[in-house]
């Protein structure tokens, strides 16, 4: 899969999420938080933007990562925040570091922080002064131009007919974009057919 800027496809939905990489570095605040939905293209803005400020991506599951990260004195990316229990005294502290270094955090979560069930108070605070912007689920030119990407990805050139066959008829998900393209690809390939 391309992860590249020139692979992003901008639609309404993402329009905010994607103006915010580009402004980078600024930023109205040292850490921003990204949310959307699964396949909404949180982890693809956000290797745009680690590559762009050259950031240290962190696992914020592995237990240290966090704190080995937060002495690097770099740009910092968490991506995928809120899915499983975190270091709340280490995130906090990674937190402090980059503003007091000048340096930028990007989160990516599939929930707002409200859902990420945090118990430090001053961590919860620290979050939710962070400016949000949050991924909506796609509108048909976003869904539109994620299926083109999909099949490119894999080296298939499909005819426009197609993807508006397509967007017209699937759940309204990118998720079940990628579930699509996978399972067309497959059974194409499995009678050795083009894809119609």
């Amino acid at each position: 899969p391309g992860f590249s800027r020139d692979d992003l496809v901008v639609s309404s939905a993402n329009r905010e999420a994607v103006a915010l990489i580009d402004r980078w570095p600024d930023w109205p605040a040292s850490m921003v938080v990204i949310a959307g939905p699964p396949g909404s293209g949180k982890s693809h803005l956000a290797s745009i933007w680690a590559q762009k400020a050259e950031a240290v991506q962190v696992d914020p599951a592995t237990p240290g990562a966090i704190t080995a990260a937060a002495q690097t004195g770099r740009n910092l990316l968490f991506d995928g925040i809120g899915d499983t229990k975190i270091d709340e005294d280490a995130l906090f502290h990674a937190i402090n570091a980059s503003r007091s270094a000048g340096r930028h955090l990007l989160v990516t979560s599939r929930k707002w922080p409200s859902q990420w069930h945090l118990q430090l108070a001053d961590l919860l605070s620290r979050i939710k002064s962070a400016p949000m912007v949050e991924i909506a689920e796609p509108d048909d030119e976003l869904l539109a131009g994620v299926l083109v990407k999909l099949f490119s990805d894999r080296q298939i050139d499909v005819d426009p007919l197609v993807v508006r066959f397509l967007v017209s008829r699937i759940e309204r998900s990118l998720a079940t974009a990628q579930d699509a393209v996978a399972r067309i690809d497959h059974a194409a390939l499995e009678t050795g057919s083009r894809i119609t």
